[in-house]
């Protein structure tokens, strides 16, 4: 199926430019030397953005949210907010983004937070807590809190990877579908293509936005744009368990067991259970579904993106 390229925002420094703190850089390579290749880079370095250049002195996040030089010179926080303001309205574009770990102005989780000096505050230099979350990806997802995100370093990890890649490609064809002069039919059509791969995330929100779908004809475009992208970023926000990929698979099953002989439905079968039970990785039914699909000529089935919800070629559905 056609691949739309999304447009992911990335902290400047996980692309190897030279913009961190010490003059350094965090370079990831599975940004920069795998998904690169199939995604359109938006970079940002927040400090940079306000003028403190590289190198520069250290910032740290206080406990009220402030944005402050470590040594107390200086309040960066209107800087930041004027940053939030110039930029915000290209973050309706983005269908993703990867933030730096840790950084008081880009880290998602666990980001010391020092005294601002509220009241009960320790004062001795330490970090109040490490609940915080940096300065400019608060703004960021405060004002789109459907945009997938990530941190760097959960990327190692193979499941948040091939959710946080899977949710980028399933927001970018959605993005194309809704910028476009789109119809009640054309929405049909992308739910249509979508179905298994809600199911799989999840099953609720698969009846939710039928509903939604069923209405497209009738209610206003633009309500009914606002309720589908709601369904269907919320579905995708939740990570498949392997119960849930095995009742996708089943239902993929179902669309292909009457054109199938007994010796390959068994084998289909046998390979949905050793995938249920752990002994092989999602890719392998997959691919016998696909393989079949394509060999019985069902188009609905081959073009389910449950089946292909990423390019092949990275690999993410490999690992037990």
């Amino acid at each position: 199926m056609d691949v739309v390229r999304p447009r992911v925002g990335v902290s400047g420094c996980l692309l190897g430019s030279p913009v961190r703190y010490n003059g350094g850089h965090s370079r990831c390579r599975f940004l920069t030397d795998e998904l690169a290749r199939y995604v359109s880079w938006e970079p940002v370095c927040p400090e940079m953005e306000i003028g403190l250049g590289a190198p520069r002195p250290m910032v740290r996040l206080l406990s009220d949210g402030r944005l402050a030089a470590k040594d107390g010179t200086a309040d960066h926080s209107g800087a930041v907010a004027e940053l939030t303001g110039r930029t915000a309205p290209s973050w309706e574009e983005l269908d993703g983004f990867v933030f730096k770990a840790r950084s008081p102005s880009c880290g998602l989780f666990g980001v010391p937070r020092y005294s601002a000096g509220l009241p009960g505050e320790r004062t001795d230099g330490q970090p109040v807590d490490h609940r915080g979350r940096g300065a400019f990806a608060a703004a960021l997802t405060d004002a789109r809190p459907d945009l997938p995100v990530e941190e760097e370093g959960r990327l190692n990890d193979p499941v948040l990877r091939e959710h946080f890649v899977e949710r980028i490609f399933a927001h970018a064809r959605l993005r194309e579908l809704l910028a476009g002069g789109w119809r009640a039919g054309d929405l049909v059509a992308f739910h249509s293509r979508h179905k298994l791969q809600i199911m799989a995330h999840e099953p609720e929100a698969y009846r939710e936005s039928g509903r939604i779908v069923a209405r497209a004809g009738t209610a206003p475009r633009e309500e009914t744009a606002l309720a589908y992208r709601r369904v269907f970023t919320r579905a995708l926000g939740v990570r498949p368990s392997r119960g849930r990929h095995v009742n996708a698979l089943q239902h993929v099953f179902s669309l292909l067991t009457a054109r199938l002989n007994g010796p390959r439905r068994h084998d289909l079968v046998e390979t949905i259970g050793e995938f249920e039970a752990g002994r092989v990785p999602l890719s392998l039914p997959v691919a016998l579904l696909r393989h079949h699909a394509l060999g019985e000529e069902l188009p609905y089935v081959v073009g389910q993106t449950y089946l292909d919800p990423y390019p092949q070629e990275l690999g993410l559905r490999h690992r037990l």
